[in-house]
């Protein structure tokens, strides 16, 4: 391995020549502490920046084993050690003067959830770190700044890699806190299982956030309090007891005026999949981590879906047990959607009735009189929420502001006020009598087909060159093929659809082979993802700085909504 100074006299050589002898820069070197790796280097200054990687020894680095000796610790330490990175290397980005990204230096920027990323890595065995970043390698039009690039590997990151990367440095306490909240919130997920929950909500939750593109939370936002009937309190490792709303198995039903935080409340269960960080507001709010957000989406995609639950005798003899349309309506898309998560081993619905379809989600006694079962394929979700409860063990939570007609159904209701939930079950059952359902008695049915065998498509050869381009969070080519996942609502970061991307050309490349089912080969592959992490899918030179796990759900959602997918 060769020295820093090698690396410092080859840029000093290089100086002032074209931009493709940076090339010769690749290979590592050792710092004092730490190992530099320069994985890639960019074609040219306007080019993606170059990749850089950061490796520590545990015996440098120093954290102490219980900071790390179980998967969760291990998300939670390199999050919050890249937290205290990325604001490290703010200071210094682009002070290196250039052309192009002359002088960007890049590392992951987390949100509020607490996800596993390729840009900070712990080995389980001896508490190895590795940090993955990108730098800008600087220029003057197209000629070589050494001086520039060596102000950043010599003077910068000096600077900030023992600053953040050695325990020493860095607030034992607040490492402590880390490793802490990460036990306690494993635990209550624990105790989701065992208590037969779907979800709990710590009191003094602060469930509104900052504003529509902000996660952070409200201030002066009014603090959550449980009802007493679903108020449990849980003895966590650290945090000792608290007390919470706990959501039992079943169908739940929220319900309340406009503005008064119903929708606020699902959406902090639908990210309570996820962890968060400490003062976020819902650091202790956990929901069962297989849970799916159910919505309408029409014009998506479908393929060879049986939705034949929901959906039967459509004009024109389409088959619903294998139904399949490039332009789904609202009803036909909700009903995929329920059928893919269920294919996707959810064992929660949430649902909010503001984005669903409403002919799927109920019919009138009015409209059922006017318009007879005969003349209506549509068989609504208020007559199946039950069967699939019983007969499939997944549970649902609604949100309803319009229709009392789930009043019938649930089993336990709430009402939201000024974001406080009471527990009016007793009441609305009560009132609900005076309302009798009218549900034309649909017929119990077979629990949908779940054989769907991808085949590889012609538009991926091994050997040839694969592009890829993440949108955002809400969507990513690949092969100029567009996959929308604009309404996929519990992907929180553009790293995990940047993942999504790497996954699906994986899936092409060595998974699809016509005749093993897709229920066999994402848990496969997610049982893969969790032994051998993201690295395991990678097969170029350097894995990337920028990818996030997602879910074993949100693979089945990027594969359904992929409309290159050949069966």
């Amino acid at each position: 391995m060769k020295q820093a100074n090698d690396l410092r006299q080859l840029l000093l050589q290089i100086d002032h020549k074209s931009y493709p002898a940076y090339k010769d820069t690749r290979g590592s070197y050792r710092f004092p502490g730490y190992i530099l790796n320069i994985d890639h280097v960019q074609g040219d200054p306007f080019a993606s920046p170059s990749k850089v990687s950061i490796a520590v020894s545990g015996k440098t680095a120093g954290f102490p084993a219980d900071t790390y000796d179980a998967p969760h610790k291990r998300i939670a330490l390199p999050d919050h050690i890249l937290r205290l990175f990325a604001r490290s290397l703010e200071r210094y980005s682009f002070k290196a003067r250039g052309s192009g990204k002359s002088g960007l230096i890049g590392v992951s920027r987390c949100g509020q959830e607490i996800l596993e990323r390729t840009a900070c890595q712990m080995d389980p065995e001896n508490g190895d770190l590795l940090i993955r970043m990108e730098i800008g390698f600087p220029a003057d039009g197209r000629r070589i700044k050494s001086g520039e690039l060596i102000k950043i590997l010599f003077d910068y990151l000096p600077e900030c890699i023992p600053k953040n990367l050695f325990y020493k440095n860095l607030d034992a306490r607040r490492v402590r806190q880390v490793r802490d909240l990460s036990e306690d919130q494993h635990y209550i997920r624990q105790q989701l299982g065992v208590r037969k929950l779907t979800a709990f909500v710590a009191d003094g939750t602060i469930l509104p956030r900052e504003s529509g593109v902000s996660a952070r939370p409200m201030k002066n936002a009014v603090p959550f309090v449980s009802p007493d009937s679903l108020k449990i309190t849980l003895d966590l490792p650290n945090h000792g007891p608290i007390t919470g709303m706990a959501i039992p198995q079943g169908i739940t039903l929220i319900v309340g005026g406009g503005y008064h935080g119903k929708s606020t409340l699902l959406k902090a269960l639908e990210l309570g999949v996820y962890d968060h960080i400490a003062g976020d507001g819902r650091e202790y709010v956990a929901t069962d981590v297989t849970a799916v957000k159910i919505r309408a989406e029409d014009g998506r995609s479908i393929k060879k879906t049986d939705i034949s639950m929901f959906i039967n005798n459509l004009p024109n003899d389409r088959d619903t047990r294998s139904f399949s349309t490039e332009d789904a309506s609202g009803s036909t898309s909700q009903a995929a959607n329920v059928i893919e998560a269920m294919e996707a081993a959810t064992r929660l619905f949430l649902i909010d009735e503001d984005t669903c379809a409403t002919n799927f989600m109920v019919r009138d006694d009015l409209m059922q009189r006017v318009v007879h079962r005969d003349q209506e394929p549509i068989t609504p979700f208020i007559e199946r929420v039950r069967q699939i409860y019983q007969e499939q063990g997944i549970s649902s939570i609604i949100v309803a502001g319009s229709s009392g007609s789930y009043f019938h159904v649930a089993d336990t209701i709430l009402q939201m006020d000024q974001y406080r939930p009471v527990d009016i079950t007793a009441l609305a059952k009560r009132e609900a009598k005076a309302f009798p359902l009218t549900c034309e008695g649909a017929p119990k049915a077979a629990p949908p087909g779940t054989s769907r065998c991808p085949r590889p498509s012609p538009a991926f050869r091994k050997n040839d060159r694969i592009k890829m381009k993440t949108m955002g969070k809400d969507a990513f080519s690949i092969n100029k093929e567009t996959v929308d996942l604009r309404y996929v609502e519990q992907l929180v970061d553009s790293e995990q659809t940047t993942a999504l991307a790497y996954l699906l050309k994986y899936m092409e490349l060595h998974c699809f082979d016509g005749r093993t089912p897709l229920t066999k080969i994402i848990p496969t592959l997610s049982a893969q993802l969790l032994e051998k992490g993201l690295a395991s899918i990678n097969e170029g030179s350097y894995l990337s700085s920028n990818l996030a796990m997602p879910r074993p759900q949100e693979i089945y959602a990027c594969i359904d909504r992929y409309r290159g997918l050949v069966l």
